[in-house]
């Protein structure tokens, strides 16, 4: 069946049925609110950079603070990889980082921050100890092993390049950095869909601070578009036809593919209004609303997801609101979601359909 038709099958998933493709009329489309554009690089003093690993869709991405940012971190996953996220916790001695690092190849990926130790250390940029400095990199990865050769991970060398390549520069979205080997809707075997990476920012009307996010989208569940409240991708009927809707199918009680850790999403909400590394810690745990509005089910057993929290302080002479800019993280973060799926295109080994191939497109 073609990927854009609208059949009624409703191969094997019983009485709970499944949610038809996103098609919009022209006119609702007008209607619809656009999603959030821009990028974390909005934000001044922050800088973002990419590598890309040959052989199989994979890859890191670097969020530079070179003259450092203040740091927070939220873990809601119960599969989490990550590093240097004990540092963040507030009560911890080091308030500021110097980058951030967004990585597939499950933890071998972690190793990819060792690059960006490198990359810093020899432009001396690090926590001062006297003898040198020590470059502060937490990290979060996300687990896309099971696309392409197993044995191809982001490494320390793809660490140093994403740095080289860093820019302030807006960034593409889709298959990029981290996000190049995302996949969503896993909870069904061979009906997922292509994730990716996500970006958008907000400027706060008659202020300059800016409120931005970036996201490496890789769910077990399926990506709900905020503005409509219908699923854009996700979970596919063995057709392609429709979506399987997997949180009614849960509710439904049917059994599905348990899996140990094998998504994620991963991400960072940033602005350049002064905040500390508690405020960051508490604006990181409000973004996570923005997880919640876009992806269903979200926070389960086999994700880990992570989100960090950074102030590059550069906005001057303004005292902000935590509530407020979390507020505003939440809705970002899930505007950079969808923009994420939206953006991505399909691999053909395995095959993998990306948003643009089985739906009729609604605006970015």
């Amino acid at each position: 069946m073609d990927r854009r038709s609208f059949g009624a099958a409703m191969v094997g998933l019983g009485a709970a049925g499944a949610t038809m493709l996103h098609s919009t009329s022209a006119s609702a489309q007008d209607s619809l609110p656009s999603l959030m554009a821009g990028c974390i690089t909005d934000v001044p003093g922050i800088k973002l950079g990419h590598a890309l690993m040959e052989g199989r869709p994979t890859g890191c991405s670097v969020i530079l603070c070179e003259e450092g940012a203040r740091a927070g971190v939220d873990v809601r996953g119960s599969a989490p990889g990550t590093r240097e996220t004990d540092l963040l916790n507030p009560t911890n001695m080091v308030d500021t980082v110097n980058a951030i690092l967004l990585s597939g190849g499950s933890a071998y990926g972690l190793d990819a921050a060792g690059g960006v130790m490198r990359w810093l250390e020899e432009r001396g940029m690090g926590h001062n100890v006297g003898r040198g400095v020590v470059p502060i990199v937490p990290a979060a990865i996300l687990f896309d092993l099971g696309v392409g050769d197993f044995a191809i991970r982001p490494d320390a060398a793809a660490g140093y390049a994403a740095c080289d390549a860093a820019t302030d520069q807006p960034s593409a979205n889709g298959n990029v950095g981290a996000g190049a080997g995302a996949t969503i809707g896993k909870m069904f075997r061979g009906s997922s869909m292509k994730g990716g990476l996500g970006t958008a920012s907000y400027t706060v009307p008659g202020t300059n601070i800016v409120v931005a996010a970036i996201v490496a989208v890789n769910a077990v569940g399926d990506v709900i578009d905020p503005r409509t409240g219908q699923i854009v991708a996700g979970a596919l009927t063995e057709d392609r036809s429709a979506f399987r809707n997997t949180e009614q199918q849960i509710l439904a009680g049917h059994n599905v593919i348990t899996s140990s850790g094998q998504n994620t999403t991963i991400g960072a909400v940033v602005t350049n209004a002064p905040f500390t590394k508690t405020e960051m810690t508490k604006i990181a745990e409000m973004a996570h609303d923005g997880f919640a509005r876009a992806i269903s089910p979200i926070h389960t057993m086999s994700d880990g997801d992570t989100i960090f929290g950074l102030s590059t302080g550069k906005s001057d002479g303004v005292t902000a609101s935590v509530t407020a800019i979390g507020t505003i993280g939440a809705v970002v973060m899930s505007h950079a979601i969808v923009r994420a799926v939206m953006a991505a295109e399909s691999l053909t080994d395995p095959d993998i359909p990306a948003y643009r191939d089985i739906a009729h497109s609604t605006p970015l």
